[in-house]
């Protein structure tokens, strides 16, 4: 299997990014992971982590990159050579079967609609799947920022995407499909959730759509697949990570506050626990968000990702790839309703 890695995208490229390749291709014996960027600086790095798999961490040199913070199509148009277009090049020739970066995610995506013979037949918009943990494990929340002007068409394929990235990568068995709305009665929403509520109804996965579900209701994980657009996916996402890190920083501070009065066994058993839980809200063991809809697979990271993050992403990347899930989209994407621009 081989995977492109985008080397200089993300906050604190290229360093923990080789090391995460290196790690990922001395646990798997099967990848190669190909480092697209600055050889120069990939060079270094290779030389700093000492021994490494080279024939299996080849080099394809760009000479640009696109920073965290530049425009994403203005970006695209202006730095023709680029690691991240040169990545989906690299897919589209066949020559990869995956594509994975920690940059610009507007880039990726923007990247990925310029190659529009990248796209699953039928698919419009392509859309990025994140996981929100739950009771039932993880929840696949889909779109979390591609598509910010979806149709119902879209949602309507990105429950099919999610449930099968579902099936496939997470092990869920026939996951059920939930619509994210301000309410749980049919008639709430806009026209937007109430026509794709219409096409679900419709179609053959009417079995598996659970219906309307609110905010509040995502942690139970009854739907373990739940559908917006790309605005609301997104605000969804970083509120979650917000609360999440504001939750855990005033845990810290109260047990440190208690520790003088708590027995250091007691203590380090509370500590343990708290570690464990927010392990449990870590993307880093997903690595990064999928981009659906698109021949191949690709996986967008966080822009802060250490090389744990980086090795599992090739890691999810490659079993995407390997399990030919996109076959298995298009070939239930066949009959979906097609939408118009």
């Amino acid at each position: 299997m081989r995977v492109a890695l985008d080397a200089m995208g993300g906050d604190l490229a290229p360093g923990p990014i080789v090391a995460g390749a290196r790690e990922a291709v001395l646990e798997a014996h099967d990848l190669t992971v190909v480092l697209v960027g600055d050889q120069e600086r990939i060079e270094a790095e290779f030389a700093r982590l000492g021994d490494s798999p080279r024939d299996r961490l080849p080099i394809v040199h760009t000479s640009q990159w696109i920073g965290m913070e530049e425009k994403p199509v203005e970006a695209l148009r202006k730095k023709r050579d680029n690691s991240i277009s040169r990545c989906w090049s690299l897919m589209a020739a066949g020559d990869v079967s995956a594509v994975v970066s920690a940059g610009n995610t507007g880039a990726m995506v923007a990247s990925a609609l310029f190659n529009a013979k990248m796209f699953l037949p039928g698919v419009r918009r392509p859309g990025i799947a994140a996981f929100y943990p739950s009771h039932r494990g993880p929840v696949v929340i889909i779109d979390v920022g591609a598509n910010m002007n979806a149709k119902p068409e879209d949602l309507y394929q990105y429950g099919i995407m999610g449930a099968i990235y579902a099936e496939e990568i997470l092990g869920a068995t026939e996951p059920k499909i939930g619509l994210l709305n301000v309410g749980a009665e049919d008639d709430k929403g806009t026209e937007l959730t109430r026509n794709t509520r219409d096409l679900f109804l419709s179609s053959p996965w009417a079995s598996r759509y659970l219906g309307n579900v609110e905010g509040r209701d995502l942690h139970d994980g009854n739907a373990r697949v739940v559908v917006c657009d790309g605005f609301v996916g997104n605000v969804l996402l970083k509120s979650g990570e917000g609360a999440v890190e504001f939750l855990f920083a005033t845990l810290k501070q109260e047990l440190a506050r208690l520790a003088a009065d708590i027995p250091r066994e007691a203590l380090e058993k509370a500590g343990a626990a708290l570690h464990r839980l927010k392990a449990r809200f870590e993307y880093e063991e997903f690595g990064g968000a999928p981009l659906l809809g698109i021949k191949g697979a690709c996986i967008i990271c966080h822009g802060s990702s250490g090389s744990r993050a980086i090795k599992n992403a090739l890691r999810v990347a490659g079993t995407m790839a390997s399990d030919r899930l996109s076959a298995r989209i298009a070939e239930h994407l066949q009959d979906a309703p097609r939408a118009t621009e």
